[in-house]
């Protein structure tokens, strides 16, 4: 009697934290968010696929003082996506970016689907705008297609074509050095930037005054062409020496 009970007790447990592994699983954005306070459009995110691997990059940037960011997507990409019941978190492979200014998910996907990223900060859950992954049929061109003007010393003029892949809503720029460590990160309508010109820069994600490049060091230039569903069309990718 004493070892059926044993074996009872075993079997309920197993089924237990099967149960609770599912559930955890399964939770919804809906659920999770239910009588909280939310702020949508709180995180900024964009997604991409990768050039070599075709896999999902998901990329956004995690403000300082963030916990427990997570990763919800939908089934498919034809659901209601502003319907946050159509969202199941995820635990997607996570990796920083710009040596973690910027945090990156990334994933295989046999279809197309919609993404949202969350974070909690200052006692709210701070929600992305819904990111529609394109990685089939409109799957992320990387280039290295880039003008710089170094004409005024430490100050290079980027300039690109404007909206070359076609779908662009925004563009983003970063300066980063040698070891990767972004210096400036910068959203504009415009298809250049001028480091560090801020005069049509409309969101900036740069926290510190980013300091003056110094003449022979390499730098890199990275560009993404965003769309308005937060799908990035194009990558461009150039280093340089500063001049």
């Amino acid at each position: 009697m004493n070892k059926l009970k044993y074996i009872l007790g075993c079997i309920l447990f197993v089924c237990s934290c099967a149960t609770d592994t599912d559930d955890n699983l399964m939770i919804t954005l809906d659920s999770y968010t239910s009588n909280k306070t939310i702020e949508k459009g709180g995180v900024i995110a964009c997604a991409a696929s990768d050039k070599d691997t075709g896999e999902i990059l998901t990329f956004y940037y995690p403000e300082e003082g963030a916990t427990n960011i997570r990763f919800y997507e939908t089934e498919n990409a034809q659901v209601n996506h502003e319907e946050y019941s159509n969202y199941k978190q995820m635990f997607p492979k996570s990796d920083p970016f710009f040596n973690g200014y910027l945090g990156k998910f990334t994933q295989s996907s046999t279809h197309e689907k919609w993404i949202i990223v969350t974070f909690e900060l200052d006692g709210e859950i701070k929600i992305s705008n819904p990111i529609r992954s394109k990685h089939i049929s409109k799957p992320t061109v990387w280039t290295d297609a880039v003008t710089i003007d170094q004409s005024i010393s430490g100050m290079p003029n980027f300039t690109w074509e404007a909206n070359a892949i076609g779908g662009n809503a925004i563009y983003f720029q970063v300066i980063s050095d040698a070891q990767d460590n972004l210096l400036s990160g910068t959203y504009t309508y415009d298809s250049h930037f001028q480091y560090y010109n801020t005069s049509n820069v409309v969101l900036n994600i740069t926290t510190k005054t980013p300091p003056p490049l110094i003449q022979t060091e390499d730098y890199n230039f990275t560009l993404m062409d965003v769309s308005l569903d937060n799908w990035v069309n194009w990558v461009v990718l150039k280093s340089f020496e500063a001049q």
